[in-house]
């Protein structure tokens, strides 16, 4: 039996092991699993029902890994824009809430929920109240965002649940002839995985808000202003959102007065 007083760094260690080794885990996954046993243990003590506090230590953390996200391109949003969609009105569907998405910056639980009282058109602007961080957020309405509104008269279509979406979307990027493929990395068992997947195979609900707050960095808003939009309340986990390459970077900056 596991009481309060195990759970020690010598259990840390013995944990990792197992979720690492004996269960081949990746290492995101595990750091989920620590990062729930330390609430527990956080929620434990403020009960006044345990006393140790190794999980405190700063050797009892949760580790992780970036994530290997993709974002789409203005290019690629394009493609998706212009696919014909005629004989899928369930894909039609599909595409036209995943741009809202790609252009607004809102997360699907909000994006999937707009209704009309969201919309000023004298403005010009959408205002949503965000469901996981409560926050209110203005965001500017772009042209292919207005083109839907008119198309569904302010009403949007009701969405399907996030796990169907992102197997529709996974299609829709297909049929929108994104072919890009890309190395994906994963640190599983203790070892690190490479593997050449098809883009289109990576792309969910939320590549949406990460294409627009990459598209947003690249056309050089500041990210004080593209937080504002997304409502991220601290540049650390803003940047998470930024799928810039090495190269991307480079070019970003040759315009730039210093190295000019």
């Amino acid at each position: 039996p596991i009481d309060f007083d195990a759970i020690t760094l010598d259990f840390y260690n013995k944990y990792l092991v197992f979720l690492t080794k004996d269960n081949d885990l990746a290492i995101n996954t595990v750091g989920k699993h620590i990062k729930v046993l330390k609430g527990f243990l956080n929620e434990a003590t403020d009960r006044g029902l345990n006393e140790n506090l190794d999980f405190k230590k700063s050797k009892f953390k949760c580790p992780s890994e970036e994530s290997d996200t993709v974002y789409l391109t203005l290019e690629e949003l394009k493609k998706i824009e212009k696919a014909n969609l005629s004989t899928s009105p369930r894909l039609e569907k599909v595409r036209d809430l995943f741009l809202i998405g790609c252009y607004t910056g809102l997360r699907f639980s909000d994006y999937s929920q707009i209704k009309p009282e969201n919309i000023n058109l004298e403005k010009s602007v959408l205002q949503v109240r965000t469901r996981k961080t409560g926050q209110r957020v203005s965001i500017p309405l772009h042209p292919v965002v207005k083109g839907i509104l008119k198309k569904y008269e302010n009403d949007l279509p009701k969405a399907y649940v996030n796990q169907v979406m992102n197997r529709y979307i996974k299609e829709l990027a297909k049929a929108s002839k994104i072919k890009t493929e890309v190395e994906t990395t994963i640190t599983k068992g203790g070892k690190v995985e490479r593997s050449v997947k098809p883009k289109s195979e990576l792309i969910s609900t939320h590549t949406a808000r990460r294409s627009f707050a990459t598209n947003l960095f690249l056309q050089d808003v500041p990210a004080i202003s593209i937080m504002k939009l997304t409502g991220h309340k601290s540049e650390k986990s803003f940047l998470k959102y930024i799928r810039v390459t090495q190269e991307q970077n480079a070019d970003k900056l040759l315009n730039h007065p210093f190295f000019n």
